[in-house]
């Protein structure tokens, strides 16, 4: 389909400053893109309203799909381990992704099981009001961004994740736009590494994991002293 035949999703973000709960209930009538025809539903964010660290993936994979919750199946338990082992609270994360559908294409020679499919630049931008909404509501000082889709959507199209993983860079949020630490807007920080996904699919798990738990690490000591759980 052709981006031009959307809207985006500013049509259907609610006016003022709703809460996340009727954030997330309005996404789940968007059509700002056409990933909505083939998910089974919207999957929004969750996590603490407040928290100071927010982790952002790049779309719904299978299981977030069924279960309408972000980061609920293989990559997902990736995560929560490194999360635990770079010591950063539950309580104080709120988790999401770029893209609020799950954009998926069907198996070669036929089958049942949906094969991943990673979402066009165009949806990605489709989406962005959604995103930008959440870091508006949740207000976090650091932000993650999980694989190169989550870079992109902060960043724009130029960003790769091996020239920018584990340094803690400046970023704004300004009216709605994304903004690499130009002016106006809050300062946060934004951390990037690879997808949880890609620790599954690496040769060498074991360092890709370590690795994923040391840039988590550096988005935990961006926080400030004392950050880390117990």
């Amino acid at each position: 389909m052709a981006a031009n035949e959307y809207p985006g999703a500013e049509p259907f973000v609610p006016r003022g400053k709703p809460g996340l709960a009727a954030l997330a209930e309005a996404a789940g009538d968007c059509r700002g893109c056409d990933l909505f025809k083939r998910a089974s539903q919207t999957v929004f964010g969750t996590g603490s309203p407040h928290a100071r660290m927010m982790l952002v993936g790049e779309q719904p994979g299978d299981a977030e799909d069924k279960q309408g919750k972000p980061f609920v199946g293989p990559a997902g338990r990736v995560l929560a381990r490194a999360l635990g082992e770079a010591r950063i609270a539950e309580e104080d994360s709120y988790i999401t992704n770029a893209v609020k559908h799950f954009r998926w294409r069907d198996p070669p020679g036929g089958g049942k099981r949906r094969i991943h499919q990673r979402p066009d630049a165009w949806q990605v931008r489709a989406c962005w009001p959604w995103l930008s909404a959440e870091i508006d509501r949740v207000n976090p000082r650091v932000i993650v961004a999980l694989g190169a889709v989550a870079g992109q959507a902060l960043f724009g199209s130029s960003f790769r994740v091996g020239a920018h993983r584990g340094r803690a860079q400046p970023w704004r949020l300004d009216g709605g736009r994304r903004d690499g630490g130009g002016s106006g807007g809050r300062d946060r920080i934004v951390v990037a590494t690879i997808h949880p996904s890609a620790v599954l699919r690496a040769t060498d798990r074991d360092g890709a994991y370590r690795g994923l738990v040391d840039d988590l690490a550096v988005a935990c000591d961006a926080l400030g002293p004392n950050a880390r759980s117990s």
